[in-house]
């Protein structure tokens, strides 16, 4: 299944470990390794022309990444940034990337940021730029990194990048629901990620199955462990699970409206912050997938591959109705 955004939990684990290998610290500058990114310019506002700008105040860190504070993310409103990302080929949505990951950063690095470093919340881009970066950190490609470190000690053997050419016949269709009913967008055992990928992809999304992904949330609900073996430190798997943004950075703009109502962000996931589910945290895939874990070690996963929009929604509220208590 193609999971999407599913994908920033897994990689903010992978980014976590090299912290705790010693290769960088959360609040470290990453314009060692992702010299693009140096001498930033800030947009005076966010709408602002694209001139109109000042200089960074600081660099951008590896915890600004793992927080989408990094000032580069989706342009939800109407604005010129908004414009010039689509324009160049770095604006998000349900399509798989259509620049190799050198490319990309670069036609990214063109643009303005949206707000200072650490001052607000935009989503998905940091989450890209963090793919590179692991990349770059560790000197292969990513999918290489994350098959060695992380999928192969956690048994994820049907995790990747891409689907290999002898499991093609496991990758089903995609669809969105247009007027008529289902619209198929890839084909089954075909489409972007069907074989290895005509350029890089560190900066892409993974697919996944139901086993692997269980795999890798069952060691979140264990406390970061896969029997005897720590994969992730009980001080960083705290900071993933909890709310990691500022009251001020929640402003209206920075998602759809209502998102912070009651909702954190930590490393890579949603966090429930109020209510019967507090202490949830999750993350759903543009592709109709999803999944939680709560605070007594409930698993969710919800994977489709139908893309979000309107009429998925009632799914996958029915879908996070589930596992819900009363304290």
């Amino acid at each position: 299944m193609r999971i999407q955004s599913m994908t920033k939990v897994i990689t903010a684990t992978a980014a976590l470990r090299l912290v705790e290998s010693g290769y960088l610290g959360l609040d470290h500058s990453v314009e060692e390794w992702l010299p693009e990114l140096a001498n930033r310019r800030v947009l005076s506002s966010p709408t602002a022309a694209l001139d109109d700008t000042v200089p960074a105040h600081r660099a951008i860190t590896l915890r600004d990444l793992l927080t989408n504070a990094s000032g580069y993310g989706m342009a939800i409103g109407d604005s010129p940034l908004q414009k010039a990302m689509a324009h160049n080929s770095t604006e998000a949505g349900p399509e798989p990337v259509t620049l190799g990951a050198e490319e990309w950063i670069t036609q990214l690095a063109e643009l303005p940021l949206a707000f200072q470093p650490g001052e607000g919340w935009r989503y998905h881009h940091s989450f890209s730029l963090l793919g590179i970066l692991i990349a770059r950190l560790t000197g292969r490609p990513l999918d290489d990194h994350l098959a060695t470190d992380l999928f192969n000690p956690l048994g994820m053997t049907d995790t990747a990048l891409w689907v290999p050419q002898q499991k093609l016949d496991r990758l089903p269709a995609a669809y969105r629901l247009g007027d008529n009913g289902f619209v198929e967008v890839e084909p089954a055992g075909g489409g972007f990620y069907a074989g290895p990928p005509a350029f890089d992809v560190s900066h892409g999304e993974l697919v996944s199955t139901a086993r692997d992904f269980h795999r890798f949330t069952r060691m979140l609900a264990d406390e970061g462990r896969v029997g005897d073996d720590r994969i992730i430190s009980a001080e960083h798997l705290q900071l993933m699970i909890s709310d990691q943004v500022p009251a001020a950075n929640k402003t209206p703009d920075s998602f759809f409206p209502g998102f912070w109502e009651g909702m954190g962000w930590g490393f890579g996931v949603g966090v429930k912050t109020t209510g019967p589910q507090r202490g949830r945290f999750g993350w759903s895939g543009g592709q109709g997938t999803d999944f939680f874990v709560d605070r007594d070690g409930t698993i969710g996963i919800l994977l489709t591959q139908v893309e979000m929009g309107e009429r998925m929604w009632p799914l996958v509220e029915e879908f996070q109705a589930l596992g819900e208590t009363s304290t």
